[in-house]
């Protein structure tokens, strides 16, 4: 934690929360990102927080849009290069599911609807309409939709559930990754015909 009050343009202090928020997210889950205990992790107060914010929900609205952003951007890269050939569809899977799980994507999500603060999720929804935006054009015919609903709805449901439910099941920890990916690549090779 920070003690110094160093004075911060809006930009940095808005970055230094959601950079904290994220910490917060990782070690203690969802329930902790509060403008509180993220004001206390950079040594701001709870109003300056509020300023930036407006609410927690706001706080939990903008990092699920840095995380959204963060992850739509390398899962285009990795598409693109599945897409190309220079990549296993493994890839895209494992970063997916990394998201949703030990980026803690999954859990915040889960927890802004059990809360009853959905509207924080439309950063995530808007991310993933842009990605599939994104990698449609040129490519409408290959259910690229489709195929993102798909690995989000698994990668989301393993985050949550995986663990216990692959146990339960006398499976391996990541069969569930391996089984979207077989999927995928199923869907790529489509795609190269």
């Amino acid at each position: 934690m920070s003690t110094s009050r160093k004075r911060l343009s809006p930009e940095a202090s808005r970055s230094a929360a959601l950079e904290a928020a994220r910490r917060l997210l990782l070690a203690e889950g969802p329930q902790a990102v509060t403008l509180k205990a993220v004001a206390a992790e950079i040594g701001r107060t709870h109003a300056n927080l509020l300023h930036h914010f407006g609410s927690a929900a706001g706080l939990q609205a903008g990092l699920a849009r840095s995380i959204a952003q963060s992850v739509t951007r390398s899962i285009a890269e990795s598409v693109e290069r599945a897409r190309a050939g220079e990549t296993d569809a493994r890839d895209i899977v494992d970063q997916t599911f990394d998201a949703f799980g030990r980026e803690g994507a999954g859990a915040l999500a889960a927890w802004m609807i059990l809360t009853g603060n959905r509207d924080a999720l439309n950063p995530i929804l808007d991310a993933l309409h842009d990605l599939v935006a994104q990698l449609s054009a040129g490519h409408e015919d290959h259910q690229v939709a489709e195929t993102t609903l798909a690995l989000v709805l698994t990668a989301l449901g393993d985050s949550l559930l995986g663990a216990p439910i692959s146990e339960a099941l006398g499976l391996k920890r990541d069969t569930a990754r391996e089984l979207a990916a077989d999927r995928l690549r199923a869907r790529l090779d489509l795609y190269r015909q």
